[in-house]
């Protein structure tokens, strides 16, 4: 009988040998939780047309997941959350006056043509969230760079620009004049999310509340996160320089604070960047992507035509995953590295 038992506990199969509770569709509706309360801000400040492309957004990645695995006879799997998560990052980094055919163009984009064509979940090389915006971003530029002005979070009905634009296109003292001459003032709205933007980007206190959630349960490294919004901040201090003076001081194009938190650099940095499919398996690895992206982000801020280069850059880094993880690759346990021979 002992040895019975013995028996059934001793289980021969393939890697992986360390199991634990953890499984895809918990861990993708706890992202989806995660994301929630940032969306929820942005429905409440923008509108019930923010709710409208967040819920068509939603739901065309789900029946598209489902369209494409039922034509090509594949197991069904929707349930699992992932096409969700899609769908409700594509709607977070659009803006919230975007038509909502548009919308589902991009989930299209996202589903089928990034991660279904690739082979699904696990084997999409890009973000499909990303892969989605770019693909809007290139073929709607006007109406991906329209933003609903907003009055006091009520909406006046004329199109305004989001921070980075103006300071792009007009300087740090017609930033401040957004939010009368006062730098404080700037910062206290940015970190609270009142002021134009993607409808889920805005918050920046939310979406540091859920990525602090993806690191509390470990799907995400902090030391990732921290690196790539580090990054942006220290480089754009050296390399923003000084436009003048202003009552309060001195200020600078490249205000590392108004740059940490402007843009859609804290969702990209808790959410995109740390993909588990598409970002670097190791912590050294991802890193390493984290502060590439963050670098590519300044260079496009300063030198690009866009005012913002969050996107792009994860979608360059995630073309280079590969070879991250080639290069900083773990050495096998128990094994001694060879020297070459001269």
């Amino acid at each position: 009988m002992e040895q019975s038992a013995q028996a059934v506990m001793l289980t021969v199969s393939s890697s992986p040998h360390v199991r634990c509770n953890e499984s895809i569709p918990k861990i993708m509706w706890t992202v989806v939780a995660a994301l929630v309360p940032a969306a929820a801000f942005g429905v409440y400040y923008f509108g019930m047309n923010a709710l409208l492309n967040i819920v068509v957004a939603i739901a065309s990645a789900v029946f598209f997941e489902w369209a494409w695995e039922k034509f090509m006879h594949k197991k069904i799997t929707i349930n699992d959350g992932s096409a969700v998560i899609t769908g409700l990052l594509l709607a977070m980094c659009c803006p919230p006056s975007l038509p909502w055919w548009m919308t589902i163009i991009g989930s299209f984009i996202a589903i089928v043509v990034c991660k279904q064509a690739m082979g699904g979940i696990g084997y999409n090389l890009f973000n499909p969230a990303h892969v989605g915006r770019a693909g809007l971003m290139v073929s709607w530029p006007v109406a991906m760079t329209t933003w609903t002005q907003m009055d006091g979070g009520v909406i006046d009905g004329v199109a305004g620009a989001t921070p980075l634009n103006v300071l792009k296109q007009n300087g740090y003292d017609a930033l401040l004049q957004l939010f009368g001459n006062d730098p404080m003032t700037m910062y206290q709205n940015m970190f609270l999310g009142f002021r134009n933007g993607s409808m889920g980007e805005t918050s920046t206190v939310l979406l540091i509340l859920g990525g602090l959630v993806l690191i509390y349960k470990g799907y995400v490294k902090w030391q990732a996160s921290v690196a790539m919004i580090a990054t942006v901040g220290i480089l754009m201090w050296i390399f923003g320089g000084a436009v003048g003076s202003h009552a309060a001081g001195t200020f600078f194009s490249g205000d590392p604070v108004f740059h940490m938190m402007a843009g859609g650099l804290i969702i990209g940095a808790f959410f995109m960047s740390t993909d588990m499919v598409t970002a670097p398996i190791t912590l050294k690895g991802q890193i390493i992507f984290a502060v590439g992206a963050g670098l590519i982000t300044v260079l496009i801020r300063l030198l690009g035509g866009y005012p913002e280069g969050v996107c792009y850059s994860i979608l360059l880094m995630n073309a280079v995953t590969p070879l991250i993880d080639r290069i900083v690759k773990p050495r096998i346990f128990g094994t001694v590295k060879v020297k070459e021979a001269k």
